[in-house]
């Protein structure tokens, strides 16, 4: 790709850029991520910290997370394994651009975080739509994972509680919604609400480790079944064309590192888009073959009686399948914090822009503030949550949304570089970049309409 030249978009300027976006910059880090500060002389290669194959772990793990438990439902909605992996293979093709374009435009742009790279190539229009987007998404997972927390918290708890078959039997300390409430305000809330999100570090190598074991666990278990297990039906087709995309989402939300990916690049001792682009091969091919084990297994255990979280589907008493709950409800504690620190960073830097105040003058307020949205983020994410019982809903809904932070923004980018380079005559090249931001971008706006109406129409209004 050609390298843009000068200030890509004036709009850029048209909200004064204070400094706040240090802060929000500094909170949007990728949890192993460590950068320089920017400024006009620290933009040269050699910065940062971080090696070729540390990049690559980093976005492995910014990509694995509680979302490979839907595979196995996604491989089922997709028609079965053949058109499961197919589906994947098209949509990594476009995972990978998108990674590529961002760090392009984050050169051409000299920004250091996704949403500021979308102002400045885009505007402030797209930019603030982005940011937007970005809460919204960080709010919906954070549903997804306190609901996570109550389907394995049942089935552990089915397991060390003994109890009476008949109706109305069980207690009060049982119960999903007790369980989910204390848990939360126990553990999670005081995680949500400090300033700082230094622990970042040792999540990370939690929810590694938990998503390795995880998968493990499904691929063993295909492997050796239980004794126990009923013969099931594998469907080999779709039961509609249709169906196929309803299995988009989740594999838009499982690979979905994007937000994350341009601190990474700017953390990197060579940021070179040519490096860069093997980095996220590397990484996107790993993250294949986990989530691929995991969706191919699980589904051929259960087919099509599979349930969304495919952890649920396994009997309460088995020992290893309770320990990955035990580890997955242990990443999504972790996870829980650091995404809410993003989606409330966002909100903060929406807020003093609209002002215009910078951190420095806001300094007794945005205390007052930062308690006030972290419980009311919370208590609505909770709420939420005890009353959509369904991850495949909530799934339906900031799955759609990941499309547009996987295709959408990043084919808008794309398109606004290239208009911006100065040239006498266009090249074939350039057109042919210009005419995959289109495609992209209505790729993305296809998948995000698509499973979003079906969400609310469908899903929603069962």
């Amino acid at each position: 790709m050609a390298q843009a030249t000068g200030s890509i978009n004036s709009d850029y300027k048209d909200w004064e850029w204070s400094a706040d976006a240090g802060e929000r910059a500094r909170l949007l880090q990728s949890p192993s991520v460590e950068t320089v500060p920017k400024s006009g002389e620290s933009q040269g290669n050699g910065l940062g910290a971080t090696s070729a194959l540390g990049a690559v772990f980093i976005v492995v793990n910014a990509a694995l997370g509680a979302g490979l438990l839907n595979f196995p439902a996604a491989f089922n909605m997709a028609g079965g394994v053949a058109a499961g992996i197919a589906l994947q293979m098209c949509m990594l093709i476009f995972i990978i651009g998108g990674l590529v374009i961002l760090a392009y435009c984050s050169q051409a742009s000299n920004e250091r975080t996704y949403q500021e790279v979308v102002w400045a190539v885009c505007g402030k229009v797209p930019g603030v739509l982005c940011e937007v987007a970005i809460a919204v998404y960080t709010f919906g997972t954070c549903i997804a994972f306190l609901i996570i927390i109550g389907d394995q918290e049942d089935k552990i708890i089915a397991a060390l509680v003994t109890e009476p078959e008949e109706a109305g039997s069980s207690r009060w300390y049982t119960d999903r919604k007790f369980t989910i409430s204390i848990t939360a305000f126990l553990l999670i809330l005081p995680l949500s609400i400090p300033k700082e999100i230094g622990f970042q570090k040792y999540a990370s190598s939690l929810s590694v480790i938990g998503t390795w074991y995880v998968t493990a666990v499904i691929i063993i278990k295909y492997i050796w079944p239980d004794k126990e297990l009923v013969p099931v039906e594998i469907p080999t087709s779709p039961s509609t064309w249709m169906a196929v995309f309803n299995a988009m989402p989740t594999i838009c939300f499982g690979f979905q590192c994007h937000v994350s990916s341009v601190p990474v690049f700017n953390s990197m001792k060579q940021p070179e888009v040519k490096t860069w682009g093997a980095v996220v091969t590397a990484a996107m091919v790993i993250a294949l073959f986990v989530y691929t084990g995991t969706g191919v297994c699980g589904f051929l255990t259960f087919g099509a009686s599979v349930d969304q979280d495919v952890l649920l589907s396994y009997p309460s008493n088995d020992i290893p399948v309770a320990l990955a709950r035990a580890f997955i409800i242990l990443c999504v504690l972790t996870s829980y914090p650091i995404l809410h620190f993003c989606g409330r960073a966002v909100l903060e830097g929406l807020w003093l822009r609209y002002t215009g105040v910078t951190v420095e003058e806001d300094v007794v307020r945005e205390r007052r503030r930062r308690l006030l949205q972290t419980i009311s983020w919370f208590l609505l994410t909770l709420l939420l949550a005890l009353f959509i019982p369904d991850i495949g809903k909530v799934i339906s809904v900031i799955g759609g949304l990941a499309a547009c932070f996987i295709f959408v923004f990043p084919g808008l980018c794309l398109i606004q570089a290239k208009l911006s380079e100065i040239q006498e005559t266009r090249a074939v090249s350039w057109w042919a970049q210009v005419s995959y931001g289109v495609f992209m971008v209505t790729l993305g706006a296809f998948i995000f309409g698509q499973t979003t109406a079906n969400a609310i129409f469908v899903d929603l209004t069962a």
